[in-house]
């Protein structure tokens, strides 16, 4: 989620003049350290000023327990993150509520924003397959708390309707929803209805009160209900708007301060990402579906592509709209059967020049004889748009990209755009979570004014950042909060 206003672009835009001005910008802080203060950053969960990237290791083993679960924290600093600067968590870490247990896969969702309004970014975590005693899979969703040695304890976000849904947290979206100047959490789940949990919380009470509102979407057993959620602001009202996306199509709701109400339907079929961000700098936030199945409609893209509606003073303008696959004039590569364009998709300034730009996953494209490699892509913002000119593509076979392009790798399986050395540029952060037989990788490269650059690119695994194999795969590497 990106915004435009100055006031409202914290999340992507002007990252780093604004750590500058609240977070002095004369000192790098690690994790813990005694001059770190909070920044107001919406994803500094340390509060040193620099955006920091959270990642899923949803296989990871934590207390014994295999396929448990697990997020990591890498911090930003000048040099942007590595895999030293970092913080893993579990529902065995200490303050965190639950425990443990074999097949829940804490970190399947993740979602970021200062929920309690203490200058410190918190972590929202949903973990659909958590059982409760009588209920499978009812899930649920933690947060995280922001502070000066980073995320530290939770507190439990309650199902609302644990009997008339499973998977409870399987999609997640902060923004404020109401329009009260507070930040809200938005949670889905197999059933129809959504979830708004509104800003002002607490660590011991949780939300300062909850809306309801019911999708037009299919419910019942997965992958039904609100397959994703998203946030932006595309009617310049100064109230975040929420985008459900489903199996049955993917449909706009305006904010309000009673709660959401439905806008408009944003493209048919299943949404396998979206994001939000105004590309053009109109003031309206645009909405970007990805659609990496293209078989439920006939689209001319065997594939996979994206589509972006632009926003306006009604909210998502369905009449302007602009398709990009791999069979787009600009776009590098070939338009071919299950290469899932558009599988993930991240938005923010890569060069500069205040337009937010797109990243585009394939995670199954294929590259020579690897199949299943995966491929991402760049897109830049523009006073048009986003436009294809210019474009990037980007792989573990690109000059300066550490790896090599294997089969099964699922190279962007998620992707992340922030600026976590505060040069006002977005650096591209991408995870593939079947790289080293599912142990799972993260890439981070830079932006430069040139876009994304391979230059001082790294890559850490799941075992160097200290999610370890034992008997079970880590996959590290999906999901990433904000993407």
């Amino acid at each position: 989620m990106s915004r435009h206003k100055r006031s409202r672009r914290l999340a992507v835009l002007g990252a780093g003049v604004v750590a500058a001005v609240l977070g002095g910008g004369l000192f790098v802080a690690l994790p813990g350290d005694a001059s770190a203060a909070p920044s107001g950053l919406s994803d500094d969960f340390n509060g040193d000023g620099y955006r920091d990237l959270a990642t899923g290791a949803t296989g990871a083993v934590a207390n014994s327990k295999e396929k448990a679960g697990a997020v990591v924290v890498n911090y930003g600093s000048s040099s942007g993150i590595s895999s030293s600067r970092k913080k893993i968590t579990s529902q065995s870490s200490s303050g965190v509520p639950g425990a443990s247990e074999t097949e829940d896969r804490f970190g399947t969702e993740l979602a970021h924003g200062d929920l309690n309004n203490d200058g410190y970014g918190d972590l929202a975590v949903g973990t659909p397959l958590e059982d409760v005693p009588g209920d499978v899979d009812r899930g649920a969703v933690t947060i995280l708390w922001g502070g000066s040695s980073g995320l530290s304890g939770g507190t439990t976000i309650s199902d609302p309707n644990g009997s008339g849904h499973d998977r409870f947290g399987q999609s997640l979206a902060v923004g404020d929803f109401t329009g009260d100047g507070r930040t809200d959490l938005a949670v889905g789940s197999t059933g129809k209805d959504i979830w708004i949990f509104k800003g002002g919380f607490t660590k011991s009470g949780g939300a300062a009160g909850k809306l309801r509102f019911d999708a037009q979407i299919e419910s019942g057993s997965y992958p039904k209900g609100a397959v994703e959620l998203a946030a932006g602001d595309f009617d310049d009202d100064g109230t975040d708007d929420v985008v459900v996306g489903s199996f049955a199509g993917n449909f706009v709701y305006r904010g309000t301060s009673t709660g959401p109400t439905f806008q408009t339907e944003a493209g048919e079929g299943k949404a396998s990402a979206l994001t939000t961000a105004d590309f053009d700098l109109d003031g309206h936030d645009d909405l970007v579906v990805g659609t990496d199945t293209p078989a439920v409609l006939d689209s001319g893209a065997d594939g996979g592509y994206v589509t972006v509606f632009h926003g306006g003073a009604a909210g998502v303008d369905t009449s302007r709209s602009k398709v990009f696959s791999q069979a787009t004039e600009g776009v590098p590569g070939a338009d071919e059967h299950h290469d899932s364009f558009g599988y993930a998709l991240a938005a923010g300034d890569v060069n500069g020049d205040d337009y937010p730009d797109l990243a585009v996953s394939a995670n199954f494209e294929t590259i020579g004889s690897a199949s299943h490699a995966g491929n991402v892509w760049v897109l830049s913002g523009s006073s048009s748009g986003l436009t294809a000119t210019g474009a990037q593509s980007l792989n573990q076979g690109t000059s300066g990209v550490p790896g090599a392009n294997e089969s099964s790798d699922l190279f962007g399986g998620a992707v992340h755009l922030a600026d976590h050395n505060k040069d006002d540029r977005a650096d591209l952060s991408v995870g593939a979570a079947g790289e080293n037989s599912d142990d799972g990788a993260v890439w981070f490269l830079r932006g430069s004014s040139s876009g994304t650059t391979t230059s001082g690119a790294t890559s850490f695994t799941g075992p160097t950042v200290g999610i370890a194999r034992s008997g079970d795969d880590p996959v590290f590497g999906r999901p990433m909060s904000g993407s």
